[in-house]
């Protein structure tokens, strides 16, 4: 983990280097795209209609295995990047990608979760120990990357760049990615006094405030430098939730410009831990995104439930309604 110091571009928060033992995992190949992420959003219509006039006031009411599921985009076409199905979903919070997790785990048999920051950065290396996993020739990034340079100022349906050795696409830019660990000052201090190797539930830095937390990859936006194997964004919260017209702000959305170009992948562990923690992946862990999940959940914006065959089958019925309203609304703007 980390970058040598004389790596161009390299932060302070990238080293000390340290070497990190990391258990078996699967990881998705892609980036989780809006047709996937609209799946769980179409859940708040589902969790509504099952309360009808008795919605739960807090997801705590629902019980331990509730999911809640987002409120909707503000305004898909003014303030998000693409929306189109392929392309990768941006802009919610980490909150909200952990709760994605927990939603596709409950509608298999099956953990899914968010990476940590060793299990990440092993995935996009791909054993390679070079700044991008292309080399270290910054132009071999134009053959894996959509970037500052070839993006055109969007995201790109996932998959068309090259993959690295482990068919693993767009690691670096379209979408920098969350994973689930804090940004300290001191870098990887604490991790390099770790015996050696380091065990990865070891070596995470487990969040303990809203901000800083890890992101990684880059974005389409970014510069080579940003796109780096061992390159982190610390969360910027707060401000990323200026334009927010709600208050409290979203805690499952964010706003600002900068977040159109943030989402995230998913992975599955080979072993799967025990139920409590489990939700130390998928739930909230400051006081203030369990206050503002809490108060959306009240004013009916966002909505908590138990994901059982019902829901799954009402969640097929509502998805069908949803594509040809989209086509009839096509259909009318080719017409014109």
């Amino acid at each position: 983990m980390g970058s040598p110091q004389d790596e161009h571009g390299r932060q302070d928060t990238e080293g000390p280097p340290f070497t990190v033992e990391v258990p078996p995992f699967w990881i998705g190949r892609c980036e989780v795209t809006w047709g996937e992420y609209r799946t769980f959003m179409a859940a708040t219509a589902i969790f509504h209609a099952k309360h009808g006039d008795n919605p739960p006031s807090t997801p705590a009411e629902v019980g331990v295995d509730a999911v809640t599921a987002p409120s909707m985009l503000y305004d898909p076409d003014g303030v998000y990047a693409s929306v189109a199905a392929d392309r990768p979903a941006t802009g919610m919070s980490q909150y909200a990608a952990r709760q994605y997790t927990k939603w596709i785990s409950k509608l298999t048999t099956h953990f899914y979760r968010i990476p940590s920051e060793c299990e990440w950065e092993y995935a996009c290396r791909a054993g390679s120990k070079t700044a991008w996993s292309s080399g270290a020739d910054v132009r071999t990034l134009q053959e894996v990357a959509w970037y500052v340079e070839n993006a055109g100022d969007e995201t790109h349906p996932v998959g068309q760049k090259r993959a690295n050795a482990w068919g693993l696409h767009d690691m670096h830019g379209n979408v920098a990615e969350w994973v689930m660990d804090q940004v300290t000052a001191q870098g990887y201090a604490r991790q390099a006094r770790l015996s050696v190797p380091a065990q990865m539930t070891e070596a995470i830095e487990w969040p303990k405030q809203l901000e800083s937390r890890a992101v990684r990859g880059g974005a389409f936006y970014d510069e080579p430098t940003e796109c780096r194997s061992a390159a982190r964004r610390k969360s910027a919260d707060q401000a990323w939730n200026d334009n927010d017209p709600s208050v409290p702000p979203s805690p499952h959305w964010l706003t600002a410009s900068a977040s159109w170009g943030l989402g995230f992948r998913v992975v599955r562990p080979l072993v799967s831990p025990a139920a409590a923690e489990r939700e130390r992946w998928w739930e909230a862990d400051v006081e203030s995104v369990r206050e503002a999940v809490a108060f959306r959940t009240q004013l009916g914006c966002a909505a908590s439930g138990l994901v059982d065959e019902e829901v799954v089958r009402e969640l097929a019925a509502e998805l069908r309604t949803r594509e040809a309203v989209s086509r009839r609304r096509d259909d009318g703007k080719d017409s014109k």
